[in-house]
């Protein structure tokens, strides 16, 4: 079971490197979920900074399960994101099935980092 945690563990560490990576060189990507309140640049890089933050700290042991368990936080707060637009006449992410779709697999995200983290 210890194997199997640490590669959801390196498996979000990827994700959220990529993820994080993604902010700054393909934004766009990400400004249809940004509400109009809050600024997109803001927004966008603070995002990024955080996951990149928290996938370079999954990989390093003494943040192991800290960074889990602010994976799991990070993907709560983005869940109403992903909920608005599988509600949306035109989901950012595609369609309507996809959209809602990533809304399942969004708790998949916060679920697996938090499970990783327990001994």
């Amino acid at each position: 079971m210890k194997t199997f945690k640490k590669v959801i563990g390196f498996v979000m560490a990827f994700m959220l490197i990529a993820g994080g990576l993604g902010h700054f060189f393909a934004p766009e990507a990400y400004v249809g979920f940004i509400p109009d309140f809050i600024p997109e640049k803001l927004a966008n890089w603070s995002s990024g900074i955080v996951e990149l933050g928290l996938g370079i700290a999954i990989l390093v042991p003494k943040y192991r399960k800290k960074a889990l368990l602010g994976t799991s936080v990070l993907m709560v707060l983005f869940l109403p994101f992903h909920v608005v637009d599988a509600f949306r006449e035109n989901p950012v992410i595609g369609t309507k099935a996809v959209a809602l779709l990533r809304v399942f697999i969004q708790f998949l995200l916060i679920y697996l980092p938090w499970f990783a983290s327990k001994d």
